[in-house]
């Protein structure tokens, strides 16, 4: 069913033109970009999200889905880290360092199902992790988990302001003294969630359920390495290596972000 060394698979992208056993076509609920070399798997994927109601397409290497999302960025992704040629790891890296693309969720397939091999994807900047095999009804439904609270991050017209940090939720930006910080989207809500908060600390269970979903189960340092990843970005987006700070550790507790004091 390959045309050749496109890469693509199947003839056509699967998408909205696809039709759920009826005759009348499904909604589309948004895009996705399976980037999978199984092509027995992506098509199954692909099948199962058009029948969501999903546009979905599929590549079978890092490099073609970079092609891909230069061409026209998906809503999500979903991405294999063991590929051939240009790995997962390494387009994921590099769909983070582009301020166009560092903010589409990312679901990670692998399987690897040790506990630090999670760890390393979520550190990676995965917004979300399944090993292999996996239902394809659980897939559906973290893919419209991510997209859902995608889309309500950026529902909220609030500004909010902590020292050096402001979260615009509006659009979706986060600045440090006014330089724009690159995040992916879980680091995004998770910063949301503590300017939030106003000072008031929230534990791992709570940034957890506000940054990943209550449907999605990972362990608690899971969010310890996404604290970990947004504090070295926006250090590295202020000279002083200052910003970091209001991000606070409440030890046993969980985190906080500290409220400005007024003069």
């Amino acid at each position: 069913m390959s045309d050749g060394g496109t890469g693509v698979i199947g003839r056509r992208p699967f998408g909205p033109s696809a039709r759920s056993r009826g005759s009348d076509p499904v909604a589309v609920e948004g895009s996705v970009l399976v980037v999978e070399d199984e092509r027995d798997l992506a098509e199954l994927v692909c099948l199962k999200l058009s029948a969501e109601g999903y546009r979905c397409s599929a590549v079978r290497s890092g490099l073609e889905a970079l092609h891909a999302v230069e061409r026209r960025a998906p809503d999500l992704i979903i991405l294999d880290r063991m590929l051939p040629g240009l790995s997962g790891d390494e387009f994921i890296g590099r769909l983070r360092h582009n301020p166009r693309t560092c903010r589409i969720p990312v679901i990670m397939l692998t399987a690897k199902a040790e506990e630090v091999d999670q760890l390393v994807g979520f550190s990676l900047g995965a917004d979300d992790y399944l090993t292999k095999p996996f239902s394809m009804k659980l897939l559906a439904a973290r893919v419209a988990a991510l997209l859902r609270r995608a889309r309500a991050a950026g529902d909220s017209p609030d500004v909010i302001a902590a020292g050096p940090i402001t979260v615009d939720a509006g659009r979706h930006l986060v600045t440090v003294n006014g330089k724009p910080v690159a995040l992916t989207a879980t680091e995004f809500r998770l910063l949301q969630a503590l300017a939030g908060a106003r000072g008031r600390v929230l534990d791992r269970s709570q940034l957890i359920d506000k940054a990943l979903g209550t449907d999605v189960a990972v362990i608690d340092r899971t969010i310890d390495v996404h604290v970990t990843s947004l504090r070295k970005k926006l250090n590295h987006a202020d000279e002083g290596e200052a910003a970091a700070r209001w991000i606070q550790t409440v030890r046993g507790v969980g985190y906080s972000l500290r409220e400005p004091v007024n003069e």
